[in-house]
């Protein structure tokens, strides 16, 4: 009987075939840890998974390994899922992976403890790189989306605390794998241009999935590499991003971001009233002090005028009479002194509460840009000094530039 003789790729080919049709091992999951790990720049990955009683090559071709959120580590404990077959090549079965998963973690805490490690070790989050916030800012750029709710809690906020900062908005997708290069991008650009004296970008809240883009590293990059102070505002109290890490500032919430970035008016005018009273206490002070001085001095005066009465030759009693009747009109020139300034001070509050009446009246706005062309311009009321406020309001091709006293 004549057997058929096969070459080492038939009998390859033949083994792939058997094991290709094979369903069993069309959708396997093995549990392993990760050993001989490697990344080529061909973007394929190869590694071995290996228990105590043996050990499985297995091949990451680029399409699947790009979707991997964390970075393979030897020595990682994982679940690996995909088919058995045979490279016909080499003649040896290997699991081609379609995707891993660490055990006993989700993917995204691991990717997520794997940056913050990674972060921490560059000295992204070393606190001597973090800037002071501003005390008044007078714009403020805010980065987030202009559909959500925290962009209006936000202004709402911004607006009865501190209504003289113009509110700057550039809105950007805040999910999904656009969203982090949208992100970086608005965050260099407002940096680049000084949009803001102080930059907020976050987010409402949600699952960890929908926060991700905050843990992206580009994210982090743009935010560490500002010049101007930012704030990440992203989720509720409990949720913590890459982001909060790297930012000078972190707030719990959106609302708390507009609470941190700009001082409460109310508390604003109670600490002027307050010193306005204190300087007013002083001057009166000050004046009865110098009235009760100018009333010595007129004594004196009188003391002397007796005594060169008496003696009309004595030159001492005449220096002296000079000396008091001197001291006395620089009492009475620092007593007129005072009454002017309190004249102007008078003037000036009388203008303060009709400016702070006026502006109580008028609406909060805020401009929209994006990274290539301004689509729309509606710009607030700009306090210039204490008697001069700008009005410009853009719309279209119409143009209102004025001043109002």
């Amino acid at each position: 009987m004549e057997h058929h003789i096969f070459g080492v790729a038939e009998v390859n080919q033949l083994v792939k075939c058997l094991l290709d049709n094979e369903p069993l091992l069309q959708k396997l999951y093995v549990r392993g840890e990760l050993s001989n790990y490697k990344m080529y720049p061909s973007g394929h990955h190869y590694f071995t998974l290996k228990d105590p009683e043996g050990a499985l090559r297995c091949v990451m071709f680029r399409g699947q390994a790009s979707k991997l959120r964390f970075r393979p580590e030897n020595g990682m404990k994982v679940i690996a899922a995909g088919r058995i077959s045979v490279f016909p090549r080499d003649g040896a079965y290997q699991l081609y992976c379609d995707s891993l998963t660490p055990e006993g973690a989700g993917d995204l805490a691991v990717a997520f403890e794997q940056l913050k490690a990674r972060l921490y070790e560059e000295g992204l989050f070393d606190p001597a790189h973090k800037k002071p916030l501003p005390p008044y800012p007078e714009q403020i750029a805010v980065v987030t989306s202009s559909a959500g709710a925290a962009v209006h809690d936000m202004i709402r906020i911004l607006n009865r605390r501190y209504p003289l900062a113009k509110v700057i908005l550039l809105p950007v997708r805040v999910q999904g794998a656009e969203a982090p290069p949208e992100i970086a991008g608005a965050i260099r650009y407002a940096d680049k241009w000084k949009i803001g004296d102080v930059i907020i970008t976050g987010r409402g809240g949600g699952s960890m999935e929908d926060l991700w883009a905050f843990n992206d590293e580009r994210v982090a990059r743009a935010i560490y590499g500002c010049e101007t102070p930012v704030i990440s505002a992203v989720g509720h109290e409990p949720d913590v991003t890459i982001a909060d890490f790297v930012a000078d500032a972190r707030a719990s919430t959106p609302s708390n971001a507009a609470e941190i970035a700009v001082p409460d008016q109310t508390e604003l005018l109670r600490r002027l009233r307050g010193a306005g009273e204190r300087m007013e206490q002083s001057q009166e002070a000050r004046l009865e002090a110098l009235r009760q001085r100018l009333d010595a001095l007129s004594a004196e005066q009188a003391v002397v005028l007796d005594q060169i009465l008496e003696n009309m030759s004595s030159s001492e009693l005449n220096a002296q009479l000079e000396t008091v009747t001197a001291e006395k009109q620089s009492v009475l020139d620092q007593i007129t002194a005072c009454q002017q300034d309190e004249e102007q001070r008078a003037a000036q509050a009388s203008r303060q509460r009709e400016m702070e009446e006026w502006l109580d009246q008028q609406p909060m706005c805020f401009t929209e840009y994006d990274d290539t062309l301004t689509r729309r311009f509606v710009e607030r009321i700009t306090v210039v000094d204490a008697e001069t406020i700008q009005v410009k309001i853009r719309d279209a091709d119409v143009v209102i530039d004025g001043k109002l006293c």
